[in-house]
């Protein structure tokens, strides 16, 4: 299905679902806050991230918020790969109103698969994720679909470009389109709940002196400030036109860059001093690019760049692990143990060392400890 006519069912289906109240813009630069947990990629995995959470002191057995006035950023990537994203979206919901109320935070960011879900591309979503939304109504809803989709057919291909409609072409439609398709697309719409709810997220955030993202600041956009990069990221999944030469779909934008995390540092060095100069920080934290942290969060450039996507979900192998810095102190809580974070390559071998011995034998991070070994 064409973009446009995809839309236009959108919009149809649309009016059989009442509107979800719009949510307030959420602030971006944050400062003396005395703890923040940051967690990159969940990718569907609601029982890890609940078991990561609870790990990092945040929610009670009920999964209530018990985290007290510690900022929680999320680095984005709650969707795709796994069954759970909406369980993890709610409960996102629910822990950033009551954060609030004991002074606490939460962020969740926009990752490129948030942003992919709304303007539609669907080519990670696990099946467990329509399931999730199908009901009751979800046949008869799929069959008027069906019949809006004929009618646009016959309206914009008339004649000899009409494909043939038959039981083969209506099969095919409908495997591409299981039961819960329609409601998840709706949901995710910039209208529906958790469209809505997302495209009013920022793409970055300051807190203290360190700025966290989902991919990283390419040289290209470097020298834009942290308030046009959210604003420009909103305008974009408001406007689906203003995607095909935009930044939110761009490989060099801060949804996708991996320079960061996979540049090696003699080349990418002088672009990591550009970016903590211009935005004012000390440190990068990103998520993203699970393949180079074997499993543990990985400071990179004497951690002026940290990298926190240790590859949560079940799909990544369900590592378990992210970032905690109190009152400027940077740890790794690794599968529930709080390690001191390295801040210069000489003590980075001996973490790993650490993070390994917690792991299920053989630990994922044996690879990267022999390399670094046999090349200290």
């Amino acid at each position: 299905m064409t973009r446009s006519r995809f839309l236009f069912t959108l919009c149809a289906a649309a009016l059989l679902f009442a509107a979800v109240s719009p949510g307030v813009r959420a602030a971006e630069e944050w400062k003396d806050v005395e703890r923040v947990v940051a967690i990159g990629d969940i990718h569907g995995d609601f029982n890890q991230f609940a078991t990561l959470l609870r790990q990092a002191g945040l929610i009670d057995d009920k999964e209530d918020w018990s985290g007290g006035r510690t900022h929680l950023v999320q680095t984005g990537d709650v969707p795709d790969r796994g069954p759970d994203t909406r369980r993890i979206l709610d409960l996102l919901m629910k822990l950033e109103k009551q954060a609030r109320k004991q002074k606490g935070y939460v962020h969740a960011l926009i990752g490129n698969h948030e942003a992919m879900n709304i303007y539609g591309d669907l080519r990670y979503v696990h099946p467990g994720e329509y399931e999730s939304f199908r009901d009751r109504k979800s046949e008869k809803l799929r069959e008027k679909m069906y019949k809006q989709h004929l009618d646009d057919l016959a309206r914009s291909q008339p004649g000899n470009g009409e494909p043939t409609i038959d039981e083969a072409y209506k099969e095919k439609w409908f495997g591409e389109r299981p039961l819960g398709y329609f409601e998840h697309r709706l949901a995710f719409a910039t209208d529906g709940k958790y469209g809505r709810w997302i495209a009013r997220r920022n793409v970055a955030v300051k807190v203290n002196d360190m700025l966290f993202l989902h991919g990283g600041i390419s040289p290209k956009f470097v020298a834009m400030p942290l308030k046009d990069i959210n604003r420009t990221a909103r305008a974009e999944l408001a406007d689906f036109a203003r995607l095909r030469e935009g930044m939110v779909i761009d490989s060099e934008g801060p949804l996708w860059y991996r320079g960061l995390a996979e540049r090696p540092e003699a080349e990418e060095e002088a672009h990591v001093e550009a970016v903590l100069q211009s935005f004012g920080v000390r440190r990068v934290v990103v998520g993203h690019t699970y393949t180079v942290t074997g499993g543990a969060v990985m400071p990179r450039f004497d951690a002026k760049v940290i990298i926190i996507d240790i590859g949560l979900s079940a799909a990544y192998g369900g590592r378990l692990a992210c970032l905690v810095i109190e009152n400027g102190k940077l740890f790794a809580l690794h599968r529930g143990v709080k390690l001191p974070l390295p801040e210069d390559q000489a003590a980075l071998l001996e973490y790993y060392k650490q993070a390994a011995a917690l792991d299920p034998q053989p630990s994922p991070l044996e690879a990267k400890i022999k390399l670094m070994a046999e090349n200290p």
